[in-house]
């Protein structure tokens, strides 16, 4: 063990653990970490999905999420702080203040960016064979109540501004 050590440059203590079956503390999962590896990696492709079609998620519904993931496990809920560490240490996530949308801007955006909006909505429906009964209008719902307002969000850390709540 120590000449294997001394040839590869690496502790003796180290190979001696790998070569007895025991894993590097970077590829195990601590005991305090509440979701499996595979449970963060459906999560985070959940809030990108969610931020992609316009919807990014509250802080809230993502500790909803990481509940749901939770309680088909029987374990226990999240704590208060988990979903702020939870983005903390995701890369690919962050938190931001969305940006109020305000009817009489609405009103005045360019088409071109709207036509953007618009092929988004038909690309989806396409993509996931979406029935023309089955999309509603947000009034006709009650979808987006409540929604308009400025507040905090999951978001792509890739996103370059501020997102809009539609």
């Amino acid at each position: 063990v120590q000449a294997a050590a001394m040839l590869y440059d690496v502790p003796p203590r180290t190979l001696a653990s790998r070569m007895n079956g025991i894993t590097s503390r970077r590829d195990c999962t601590p005991n305090l970490q509440k979701l499996t590896l595979y449970e963060e990696s459906a999560l985070v492709q959940y809030i990108l999905d969610l931020d992609s079609y316009g919807f990014p998620p509250w802080p809230q519904g993502v500790q909803e999420m990481a509940d749901l993931l939770l309680s088909e496990r029987d374990e226990s809920p999240v704590g208060i702080n988990w979903t702020t560490n939870f983005i903390k240490h995701r890369m690919e996530i962050k938190a931001k203040f969305s940006r109020k949308y305000n009817y009489k801007q609405a009103k005045c955006e360019d088409p071109k960016i709207i036509q953007g909006w618009f092929s988004l909505i038909q690309n989806t429906v396409a993509k996931y064979g979406i029935l023309e009964e089955d999309i509603y209008n947000f009034d006709e719902a009650d979808f987006a109540m409540g929604v308009i307002a400025t507040a905090k969000v999951v978001t792509s850390s890739e996103a370059k501004s501020r997102p809009k709540t539609i």
